[in-house]
């Protein structure tokens, strides 16, 4: 254990993320948050507070650095060969690891650190809660909060946000956001941005052309995930929520057409758009994020917003629509197919695509509305329409998902303006405003939810009568109920005789079913099954109570004075 020469304990270290020559470089430091090394790398024509967030982060190595190490109270190293340059937090154990070089674990009481055998690491920052372990190979990484690597898995200039798992593996100048995992030996992610995401086995993507080298980058917004052995030629942006299946070799845009699957047939991309909306796994995934969310320690430095709908994605799923609208107007309503962004998109999916999309903006608005005038007993017209209005203009606009957190393009638009006007000049301080997005949220979501209820009814709040939201309100309930028999019956799927195959093996039919019914349950007593049904009557019973209070004020408005 020795501390040669001053060092600022991995701080500072540029991460060649998504560009491997560097064009999108990330300096790293102990407090790096996804949304913070989202704009360092994604926001350079912003290049002036893209280059005060650079100084800020070097200032705070300068800060940190020392020619002394340090290793924290009560934290245990056992049977290591080399460790150099390192500031070890608290509570930490490290266990047979074999190099670690020129980092800082920062590990606290609440949530330690584990580094165990065999790990190789050298310019690097973990996290509390993380473990990286098993002959794990890292170098120039950042990883963040509540975190496993382990299987062997390799990473170099990459950075690993809230609750990522990498396995068996191997990463190359990625941006994991929170949630992205990768499981198998022969998955190879390299200069994308991820999250939410489940890499399948031998999935894989190029960034190399062979012409001016590797300098090509991918996009896959959050939930997105790939089967296995699929394949992606960079550069190509993939939709939020989109399923990738097969091997795609022409640059795909699938980022207005979220909740799709992309599909390879005989060497040709089809595009199956909305679909996993119906999915049962897309809402077994909405559940299970915030369960599996690792991260003990009292300060959070990812802001991580679960919501499956929010102005981001049905921003989105509006685009969709109108977009598929577009397609079926231009190419005629009888065509066979569409041709879309070197895809294809089928007739019958085109039609069943706008249909689900505006089940989901439906579902999305009413609970908006229905969130709004909760609890209130209304007068009149009048009162609703004064509650109605929002409270403030943020929220109006594009909205936006940095890695994790989802804001009004504005609110992160006034935050570059204070950061190049010198209003915010500590990195503290840039944390605390990602803070306050990440609260404002459900303030800042009524204003935009208003704004597209405007557009889609055809009349601003201040003309809305409660006729106008019992109208509403019961196009909101049978989005909702049919979107959730969609469910049902995608889950049902998965108690087919068909499922039961390779059951019972060495009986009958009887067999089969007992043993199927032993290992997998009965559909009913299936507890996502019962959440979709205990999800219709709930949905319906506030639908109809809302709808009660607003003939109440009508029953009023007829009464004579």
């Amino acid at each position: 254990i020795s501390t040669e020469g001053i060092t600022s304990f991995g701080n500072g270290t540029e991460v060649a993320v998504l560009n491997e020559t560097g064009g999108r470089a990330v300096k790293i430091w102990d407090h790096l948050s996804a949304h913070q090394a989202y704009i360092m790398a994604l926001y350079r024509h912003r290049s002036r507070a893209v280059q005060i967030l650079d100084q800020m982060v070097a200032d705070y190595a300068k800060s940190v650095s020392s020619g002394m190490g340090r290793i924290g109270n009560n934290s245990r190293i056992l049977n290591c060969r080399n460790i150099k340059n390192l500031r070890i937090g608290p509570y930490t154990k490290i266990e047979g690891a074999i190099n670690l070089e020129e980092g800082s674990i920062n590990s606290c009481k609440e949530d330690p650190v584990y580094i165990g055998p065999g790990v190789i690491m050298e310019h690097f920052i973990v996290c509390s809660g993380s473990t990286v372990t098993e002959s794990t190979l890292i170098d120039k990484c950042f990883v963040g909060q509540g975190c496993v690597l382990g299987k062997h898995y390799s990473a170099e200039n990459s950075l690993f946000f809230a609750n990522c798992g990498g396995y068996h593996g191997e990463a190359c100048s990625i941006f994991a956001g929170p949630y992205t995992v990768t499981h198998h030996k022969s998955t190879l992610l390299i200069a994308g941005i991820f999250s939410f995401m489940n890499a399948g086995s031998g999935s894989n993507q190029s960034n190399h052309m062979y012409k001016l080298g590797p300098i090509h980058q991918g996009i896959m917004e959050r939930g997105s995930k790939t089967t296995s052995d699929s394949y992606l030629l960079w550069p190509a942006r993939i939709g939020p929520y989109t399923l990738v299946m097969g091997r795609h070799y022409k640059n795909m845009d699938t980022s207005s057409l979220p909740f799709s699957y992309l599909i390879e047939s005989n060497d040709e991309s089809i595009l199956v758009p909305a679909i996993n909306l119906r999915s049962v796994g897309t809402i077994r995934d909405a559940q299970k994020w915030p369960v599996r969310d690792k991260r003990k320690d009292p300060d959070k430095i990812d802001q991580v917003n679960f919501n499956l709908l929010s102005p981001y994605t049905i921003r989105k799923m509006i685009e969709g629509r109108n977009l598929l609208k577009r397609l079926k107007s231009v190419s005629g309503s009888v065509s066979a197919s569409y041709s879309y962004n070197s895809m294809l998109i089928k007739g019958p999916s085109l039609e069943r695509g706008i249909n689900l999309y505006q089940m989901g903006i439906n579902k999305f608005l009413g609970n908006s509305l229905i969130k709004r005038l909760e609890g209130i007993e209304f007068k009149s017209d009048e009162e609703l329409q004064k509650r109605l209005e929002p409270d403030q203009e943020m929220g109006r606009g594009e909205w936006v998902d940095l890695a994790g957190l989802i804001a009004p393009q504005k609110a992160v638009d006034e935050l570059l303006d204070n950061i190049e006007s010198g209003k915010i000049n500590k990195i503290e301080e840039v944390a605390e405003a990602f803070r306050f997005m990440h609260r404002s949220y459900y303030d800042w979501e009524w204003t935009w939810s208003c704004e597209r209820l405007e557009e889609e009814i055809g009349k601003p709040v201040s003309k809305f009568t409660a006729e106008d939201v019992i109208r509403m309100v019961e196009v909101w309930k049978k989005s909702v109920v049919d979107l959730d028999k969609l469910l049902y019956e995608d889950a049902r799927k998965e108690f087919t005789l068909s499922s039961m195959t390779g059951f019972g093996i060495d009986g009958g039919e009887d067999i089969k079913k007992l043993d199927f019914e032993q290992v997998r349950g009965d559909f009913e007593s299936n507890s996502v099954v019962a959440a979709i049904q205990d999800h219709i009557r709930q949905k319906s019973a506030l639908g109809d109570e809302l709808i009660e209070r607003m003939r109440r004020i009508t029953r009023k408005a007829t009464l004579p004075a």
